[in-house]
């Protein structure tokens, strides 16, 4: 099997995406699916390839939110079929520790199988119109194209009568942020959350935790990320306003249960510590790239912090979570994206970068052949 298709493709850490014809030149081996992709999810993940320092391997195609329908299998024991509406998420190993502990965010081989390489075996590499390899698959995808050959473990599959083309962020951005809510806090009525940076990831955890009863304040410097954040069911808070830490204790009566920091931002992150209540719980999404300095008394009276990888979640079980509340109107995700076609794809980083949009989906053209 020979099939040609359009997919953005990156040829270096400074250029600009181009969207090519590319080839892929196998079927599905065992354990694997060939997915037409309806909609692929631009996360910042995707455009910190170019401060990877050569770590990530170019030219590529790059895209880790997809969700299509899948169109062949490679045997009976994906259990997926041909027409399975599925939402793609994070690649992992299944035998290591971490994945039979049920934590496959935090699998012995995620980063040389999602960041620097991906699966040796069936590799089912691209190969673009010269014939030219192009790097093994991205976070087990590669979905920026109109196609992508997945293990059927990174695949989840949802009920068809959902948008399709809307739901691949459930699959990394929105599941980090509510599944840091759901399962590393485990909040639930009562408890209270402070989420640092109205991202697509920040946001996402701002709906989760009013889905789960819990009273929460959002932090940022944006005043239109605020506005969003109140209708999702936050109390807004500037960044820059006087005290944060004083005025988050006198919302939350004392101090957050829970705070969740997705800036990175060693102030922040301090501010975030302060603002706890004794034994309180802060996480981190953001990776760091300077060292983080701690102000004196932040880690006193029991609070802790801890990095949360991919909102600790297993896929199969938080994305349906996650499309059952918005079907019932309790998780409002498609409130934070704007779809560009894949020919758009550099607009849509440039307004992502911008901040002008939370979250772009790029939607293939056309279906391949």
């Amino acid at each position: 099997m020979t099939k040609r298709f359009a997919a953005a493709v990156l040829r270096s850490y400074e250029s600009r995406f181009t969207v090519e014809e590319v080839t892929l030149g196998a079927r599905p081996a065992d354990g694997e699916i060939l997915v037409r992709i309806a909609g692929c999810g631009m996360c910042r993940t995707d455009l910190a390839v170019r401060r990877s320092a050569g770590r990530s391997p170019l030219p590529a195609v790059l895209g880790h939110e997809g969700a299509g329908v899948v169109v062949e299998t490679g045997g009976p024991d994906t259990g997926l079929g041909v027409g399975d509406h599925v939402v793609l998420s994070f690649d992992s190993c299944g035998h290591c520790r971490s994945c039979l502990g049920a934590a496959p965010a935090y699998c012995d081989s995620f980063a040389s199988l999602n960041l620097f390489g991906g699966r040796k075996e069936n590799a089912a590499r691209f190969t673009d119109a010269a014939g030219i390899a192009l790097a093994p698959r991205w976070f087990g995808q590669s979905s920026f194209a109109e196609y992508a050959m997945v293990p059927a473990r990174n695949a989840v599959r949802v009920d068809p009568s959902l948008p399709i083309e809307l739901l691949g962020p459930l699959g990394c951005g929105f599941l980090t942020g509510a599944g840091a809510v759901f399962t590393s806090f485990g909040a639930g009525p009562g408890d209270s959350i402070a989420v640092f940076g109205a991202g697509a990831v920040g946001l996402a955890a701002v709906m989760a935790a009013t889905a789960a009863g819990a009273l929460t304040v959002a932090v940022d410097w944006h005043p239109e990320r605020l506005a969003l954040a109140e209708r999702l069911g936050a109390s807004p808070l500037h960044a820059a306003s006087a005290g944060p830490p004083e005025r988050i204790r006198r919302l939350t009566d004392g101090g957050a249960q829970y705070a969740l920091d997705t800036t990175g931002s060693a102030q922040l992150i301090n501010d975030a510590l302060r603002a706890l209540r004794p034994t309180g719980h802060l996480g981190l999404v953001a990776r760091l790239h300077t060292a983080l300095p701690l102000e004196p008394g932040t880690l006193d009276r029991g609070r802790r912090i801890s990095h949360i990888c991919e909102g600790d979640a297993v896929p199969g079980l938080l994305i349906p979570r996650l499309t059952g509340l918005w079907q019932a109107g309790r998780f409002p995700f498609d409130q934070l994206i704007r779809t560009y076609p894949l020919a758009d794809i550099n607009e849509a980083e440039r307004d992502c970068d911008a901040g002008r949009v939370v979250k772009p989906v790029l939607i293939p053209a056309g279906t391949g052949r």
